[in-house]
C-alpha cells in the first residue's frame, strides 16, 4: 500500500516526502480537532463503576 502511494506521488523523493508530511499533518490536525473531542464527549470517563 505504501509503495503504491509512493509511486503515485509526483516529483523527486524530497517533494514526495514533503507531500507525505503535509498529508500526515492534515490527518493529525483532523484527528485532534474533530475526532478526539467527539470521542471525549461520547465516552465520559466519570461514568465508570468499579466494585
Amino acid at each position: 500500500m505504501y509503495a503504491a502511494l509512493w509511486r503515485l506521488l509526483p516529483g523527486p523523493w524530497w517533494l514526495r516526502m514533503l507531500i507525505l508530511l503535509a498529508m500526515l499533518a492534515a490527518v493529525l490536525y483532523w484527528l485532534f480537532v474533530y475526532v478526539y473531542p467527539w470521542v471525549a464527549m461520547t465516552f465520559v470517563p466519570d461514568e465508570v463503576t468499579v466494585q
